[in-house]
This record gives structure tokens, sequence and C-alpha cells, in this order.
């Protein structure tokens, strides 16, 4: 992003009843997530949504990118968790901090199933479009990734 782009979603004003829409659709999304629903979770996105683990680069666009992405983790993962840490809500989109752990059923990424139970942190933004009223898709932070802690 440019700096001028980044000065006017700084200088974005919250708009009447955004803040209402945007925790909203979160929480719908969320709630999606947590009940495997990839219906549900790409109701919340922008048909040109992008999924991005910037650490490591992969990424996933549009409604069918973002579909494989959700499949693949919930697959990889079947009793994932996200224990919300913090979360931060504006006109600009959601930033949520979690404590995830789960089970590595099958691969994902490049990390082979172990069958054991994992968990790491992630940080995720969720970028708003003020005009479509969605989700523009998901950067996310992963800490410890390259080395998972396997119990």
């Amino acid at each position: 992003m440019s700096h001028t782009d980044i000065k006017q979603l700084l200088n974005r004003e919250l708009i009447p009843g955004e803040y209402e829409k945007i925790r909203e659709l979160w929480k719908a999304h969320s709630i999606a997530e947590d009940n495997h629903n990839i219906e549900g979770l790409i109701a919340t996105l922008t048909e040109d949504c992008e999924y991005r683990l910037v650490q490591t680069g992969n990424s996933w666009k549009g409604h069918s990118g973002a579909a494989d992405f959700y499949t693949t983790l919930l697959t990889a993962f079947p009793d994932i968790h996200f224990d919300l840490q913090n979360i931060v809500i504006g006109p600009q989109g959601v930033m949520e901090e979690a404590h995830v752990t789960g089970t590595h059923r099958q691969q994902w990424l490049n990390f082979p199933a172990t069958g054991n139970p994992v968990e790491f942190d992630v940080v995720i933004f969720f970028p708003w479009d003020r005009e479509q009223q969605k989700f523009q898709g998901e950067r996310i932070f992963f800490f410890g990734l390259g080395g998972v802690i396997y119990k």
C-alpha cells in the first residue's frame, strides 16, 4: 500500500451504524467457521477477497480460493479452536488475536499430518470493504507456524 492509501485508511471516519455492521458480520463469520459452514463464511466476503499467510506468501483469491483455504484448513484440523485473546473493530476492519488449538489430521501447506495436538497463535486482519459491506478476506500472521508445537 502506498503512503497515501495508508493515510486514507488512518483518516477514515466511522459512519453511524457501521461499527455494528462490522461487528455483526465478524460474529457471523466466526460462527460459520466454528460450524465448518463454508457457504456461511463465503457470504461474509467480497467476491475479490484474498486470504494471505503473510510469513509464507501463500495466497488464495476470490470466493473459490477462500473456499479452498477453509476446506483444507478445516480438514487438516477438524477440531480447530480459536480462543480469542483480543479484538479491535474499526472502520478499517477487524483485527483479532487468537490462540489456536487442534489435532493435525491431514497435511496442511507443507506440514505433513501427524495426528498430534497442535497449538500456535495468530493475528488476523479482516479488511472492511465499505461499499460492499463485507470483508476483503484475511491477512493472517502465524506465530509458531515454522515450529508448530506438537504436544
